[in-house]
């Protein structure tokens, strides 16, 4: 008699589930038990955080979904969660729209400018692309700056606070299941848009686009329609930022943010939506991190405490580079090798080393 050794499915629907083993199910209900319990629990200041974390996510899984999952470099993150905010919050402001349909309104407006700044991808590849969506976050940039008669220019802009069913949704507490909602929704379509047609044709596309058209994938059209969805997901993103804090400013859509972006990303993994959520979570928490340390040390060590500040930017910079290096596939790689690891263990033998005795 042999024993099966490993996961077989004997239905379609087995094998084309999102979580089929039993484990992977335990994982998922404990994630979303903390997150019902964590904002009951969570002070203001760690709410304020995780409403971070959760709008960074989706804007990390819209820029995966172009440069992970579809190989298109893109510099212009910064510049589509401008059009984002800038619309959702102009719609609210100047003209009375509700804010749930002018977040979709800024969604479908950033979609249509990533394609239309997507449309170099026909010829570019690589760093002239990288260049092209480099020009499109320069131009964006200006056009927050001098248009002043309809951003304000460099003054800030502040919005109505959005209200659901007689409830404002600008507190922590409020504001965290519908960020919470917004990620998930996103990771979720994500997921099954990478299943699909299209995500496979996005896949092909990202692995070789000359032989993805020879086998019948219309290159262009995959390009375009994979900058129309990443943009639709980032101008989420970036309305999310607009109500969130009630304010709109220029200042936090620069290219350092497109920079910021990409580097969640790459040190969680490209081409994953867990790497996305764990890239969006460690870049947005680091520098709170290296805040509270240099709070703690104040009085013990306060020459030190005054250069933390002035170090985050290297250790940005340094946690980059220590991944490009040791771990190119980021952090959704290193839980893949935990995983591999205790399912196997204690039977060492399972992962290729020789059984003695």
């Amino acid at each position: 008699m042999s024993l099966d050794c490993g996961v077989f499915h004997t239905r379609y629907e087995s094998d084309m589930g999102l979580r089929p083993r039993p484990l992977q199910r335990l994982r998922l209900g404990i994630l979303a038990l903390f997150v019902l319990v964590f904002p009951f629990v969570a002070s203001p200041y760690w709410l304020d955080l995780a409403n971070q974390v959760a709008i960074a996510t989706v804007g990390a899984i819209g820029l995966n979904i172009l440069v992970g999952y579809t190989g298109q470099i893109s510099l212009g993150q910064g510049a589509f969660m401008a059009i984002g905010a800038y619309t959702a919050g102009l719609l609210a402001l100047n003209f009375g729209v509700p804010w749930g349909a002018s977040v979709f309104a800024a969604c479908v407006v950033t979609a249509a400018a990533g394609t239309f700044f997507g449309l170099p991808s026909l010829r570019l590849k690589g760093l002239y692309l990288a260049i092209a969506t480099l020009a499109a976050q320069e131009i964006v940039e200006w056009g927050m700056t001098n248009w002043t008669a309809v951003t304000g220019g460099t003054e800030a802009i502040v919005l109505p606070a959005p209200v659901l069913f007689g409830v404002r949704l600008n507190t922590g507490f409020n504001f965290y299941w519908l960020a919470v909602l917004a990620a998930a929704g996103t990771a979720l379509f994500a997921a099954n848009l990478m299943r699909s047609r299209i995500g496979r044709a996005f896949a092909a596309v990202r692995d070789q686009d000359v032989a993805a058209s020879v086998i019948g994938v219309d290159v262009f059209r995959t390009k375009l329609l994979a900058f129309a969805t990443s943009s639709f997901f980032v101008g989420l993103a970036g309305a999310m930022i607009a109500f969130h804090r009630n304010i709109v400013t220029w200042e936090r859509f620069t290219l350092s943010t497109s920079i910021v972006f990409l580097a969640m990303i790459i040190v969680g993994g490209l081409g994953s939506i867990r790497g996305s959520f764990l890239g969006a979570a460690l870049i947005t928490l680091l520098p709170a991190l290296i805040t509270n340390v240099g709070r703690a040390i104040q009085d013990t060590a306060p020459q030190a405490a005054s250069l933390l500040p002035y170090a985050q930017q290297a250790v940005f910079g340094v946690v980059i580079i220590l991944f490009l290096i040791f771990e190119p596939r980021g952090l959704s790689k290193l839980w893949e090798n935990a995983k591999d690891y205790f399912h196997v263990w204690p039977f060492a033998y399972r992962r290729g080393e020789t059984r003695t005795g």
